[in-house]
């Protein structure tokens, strides 16, 4: 295999799969003083390396002078997912709480707050509006397809953040007349890239954070001063008159940090998009199925994506309610990292787990505690994404659109995915040339 679908196994592992043989045991403690270093160094294999050197689903260390607990494995993901035993607060660094998240927001809520302000982002994710955004999604990349006929070569991880972004302006119900769509989707971008980086390009991310804010907030005042208008019932709408539990309107601020994480995870969308496009291009038999309207093994091909992709690294929550598991007790405010890349490439969950098969997924039962490339559990109770189903849905049309809607040539570049990253993603950005619009339109 190449240097890219692949990769999450090349680099670093030599293309297999360590075999590992974890324990029940008691958690032990990874000796040295502070783990920082080796944890940016391994990047994505930092827990997963750990636990099968040391026989055990979890151990103890320091981040950043903390102590740490790291855990994966399906057991693992079930206990931090489920029965309300951790909260969010201050269990992920303020340099990628502030570009991801930030102050207020629903992934920094707990208990009720939490399933009230979900319950508005699941309503936002309902079919309907799946499919309205899909059809918007279909029509950007038409128009976007045929400036690409014009370029000779393009990059297509950077072509489709601007392509996902006017995807997620118009479908939030934003003229794009009105907004400049390539600061957004610059600044937009720069916040999923430097989210796991420290010095000078975190702070610079952070400073265009605050500008994009600015916007929000401005949008949010607008439509509830009249001075905006938009579409009864899209997303801006849905946003500038949500309200609290006590029946108060959100903050301007809150309201302005919730759009911003609307519109930002679907534009984060176009690395799975990328990854998928690797995929095709690294296991040509599948862009031949695809482009042949067989479209039987399409969601088994998505899902094998993002299993597969290295996408977020962990997920971290502090101890809310003391409790014990494997012999060990976890008091209150401890702090927990959940090793998402680690759980998804799990061998006694995934045979061959560095290997890119779609077909195991056929039988897949569709435990939502193996699979968690976007949290696990239950969308509502859980900090499970909402916009999973939204990504599913969109990397199937970009997979379509990949394989049907144009034909493109991949030249020489630099295919290898860095587990060190993060984000992660093929070092070239994934360039096409002599793209041609094998369809006029799309069929939606």
């Amino acid at each position: 295999m190449g240097r890219g679908c692949q990769a999450a196994a090349v680099g670093l592992t030599g293309g297999t799969a360590t075999k590992v043989s974890l324990t029940l045991d008691s958690i032990p403690t990874l000796p040295g003083i502070d783990s920082t270093l080796a944890f940016l160094k391994d990047g994505y294999l930092f827990a997963s390396k750990r636990c099968a050197r040391l026989g055990s689903d979890a151990f103890h260390t320091r981040l950043g002078g903390r102590p740490v607990t790291f855990m994966l494995g399906a057991d693992a993901s079930r206990t931090f997912w489920s029965g309300g035993r951790f909260d969010r607060h201050g269990s992920i660094p303020p340099t990628a709480t502030h570009l991801l998240q930030d102050n207020g927001s629903s992934q920094t809520l707990d208990g009720e707050e939490h399933r009230h302000r979900k319950r508005m982002f699941l309503e936002m994710m309902e079919p309907p509006e799946r499919d309205r955004l899909r059809a918007v999604f279909a029509a950007e990349w038409d128009d976007a397809a045929g400036r690409w006929q014009e370029q000779g070569e393009i990059v297509l991880h950077d072509e489709l953040q601007s392509v996902l972004t006017r995807t997620a302006m118009l479908w939030a119900g934003l003229d794009l007349r009105e907004n400049d769509a390539a600061s957004r989707a610059f600044e937009l971008g720069e916040m999923v890239e430097n989210a796991g980086r420290f010095g000078p390009r975190n702070w610079m991310a952070r400073t265009l954070r605050f500008r994009t804010e600015w916007w929000a907030r401005g949008v949010i005042d607008g439509v509830r001063e009249g001075s905006l208008d938009v579409p009864e019932g899209s997303a801006v709408h849905r946003l500038a008159t949500q309200t609290n539990l006590d029946g108060t309107l959100l903050d301007r601020a809150v309201a302005g940090v919730e759009l911003l994480n609307t519109v930002r995870p679907i534009v984060a969308i176009s690395r799975f998009i990328v990854f998928a496009a690797l995929c095709l291009n690294e296991v040509p038999r599948w862009r031949e199925t695809f482009a042949a309207g067989d479209d039987s093994d399409l969601a088994h091909f998505v899902t094998e994506v993002r299993r597969h992709a290295p996408f977020f690294r962990v997920m971290g929550g502090r101890v809310r309610r003391a409790f014990e598991w494997r012999q060990h007790p976890f008091s209150i405010g401890q702090w927990v990292l959940l090793d998402l890349y680690g759980t998804n490439h799990d061998p006694r969950l995934w045979p061959e787990p560095y290997r890119f098969r779609p077909e195991r997924f056929r039988d897949w039962p569709g435990d939502p505690y193996t699979l968690i490339p976007q949290g696990g559990g239950e969308y509502l109770h859980d900090h499970r994404c909402a916009g999973e189903p939204v990504t599913i849905e969109l990397m199937r049309e970009g997979v379509r659109a990949l394989s049907r809607s144009i034909e493109y040539g991949v030249p020489p570049q630099d295919l290898r995915v860095s587990l060190r990253h993060f984000p992660a993603g093929p070092a070239s950005g994934f360039r096409i040339n002599r793209v041609r619009r094998s369809r006029a339109t799309w069929t939606v």
